[in-house]
């Protein structure tokens, strides 16, 4: 069924919430699986010199709009596509809710990428011009995450495409613009972030699993069903610390990173509110743990290589 447009012509987001409703169009639980991986790619670059801030910061903007336009290409086709309604659970759906344009949106995403681009341009003058063609396809994939004829976001691989290009790959992007290489703990680093940031995506789509079905959708949660499905999040969760671990046994991460199991009470929660909950809104608090287990897994795990760092 389609979304009636009269919505649209609501002035809620001047007279009501103003700024909260654009703030929340960005999906700001979202915003840590691009901040986390800046911020420890970073701190795994000081073992090869001093950190270049500009750069940093250039990066950790740039990451940080194209999460936000990527969510709002996200609520523009959710709408297109007749899947948003002023009933929909989570803070997405503010077109049909709130009275934004879906041409205001779609522009706004534009616009945020547009400024990605300019930061784009500076980072890789001070790094290398090979970004470029790499930054573009992160961006393209952003994009057809939830747009174009076949949206990522409709197949089983949408959380290996956003723990690939969100996860592993800012932080492998981040330490070369510090380094101008990128090394074999570099890649081992990024792996559970990879899994981590793939999980979020996962819980969003556990949680929205029925209406995904009804929309005609073949996520990995629907294919696996729910009870499968949180065993599999289970398994992220366990293989992610496990593959901490295993690094400290084998000297590619310090001892310090062991804290980063400060973390799994998150991860647990996220584990209980699944069984338990059966509707999107009893599910809800369960997507928002995983997000969580994320930024304090990828906090911890920056904190403890920086100890390492500063103590050897």
């Amino acid at each position: 069924m389609q979304p009636n447009l009269q919505h649209t012509s609501k002035p809620a987001v001047e007279s009501n919430r103003g700024f909260q409703v654009w703030w929340q169009m960005t999906r700001p639980h979202t915003l840590t699986a691009s901040f986390v991986p800046v911020l420890l790619g970073t701190i795994l670059s000081l073992e090869h010199g001093n950190i270049h801030i500009g750069l940093f910061i250039a990066m950790l903007i740039a990451s940080l709009l194209i999460q936000a336009a990527t969510n709002m290409f996200n609520e523009y086709y959710d709408f297109k596509r007749g899947l948003d309604n002023e009933h929909s659970i989570g803070i997405g759906g503010t077109i049909v809710r709130d009275g934004i344009k879906p041409k205001t949106v779609m522009k706004l995403a534009l616009s945020l990428y547009g400024l990605a681009l300019l930061l784009g341009v500076y980072i890789c003058m001070n790094s290398s011009w090979w970004l470029a063609l790499v930054g573009l396809i992160c961006m393209a994939v952003g994009y057809l995450y939830t747009g174009g004829p076949l949206p990522i976001a409709y197949t089983p691989f949408g959380e290996l495409f956003s723990g690939f290009f969100m996860g592993m790959l800012i932080i492998l992007i981040t330490f070369f613009i510090q380094t101008g290489t990128v090394t074999a703990t570099s890649i081992q680093i990024s792996i559970p972030i990879l899994v981590l940031v793939g999980a979020i995506n996962f819980s969003n789509n556990i949680r929205d699993l029925e209406g995904d079905k009804e929309n005609g959708r073949k996520t990995l949660a629907i294919l696996a069903g729910k009870k499968k499905a949180v065993t599999l999040l289970a398994f992220m969760f366990t293989f992610s610390y496990l593959w901490v671990l295993g690094l400290i046994i084998t000297n590619g991460a310090p001892i310090w990173a062991v804290i980063v199991l400060l973390s799994a009470p998150k991860a647990i929660q996220a584990i209980k509110v699944f069984k338990a909950g059966i509707s999107p809104i009893q599910m809800a608090p369960a997507m928002k743990a995983t997000a969580q287990t994320n930024t304090f897994f990828g906090f911890l795990l920056a904190i403890g290589i920086f100890i390492g760092h500063i103590v050897s």
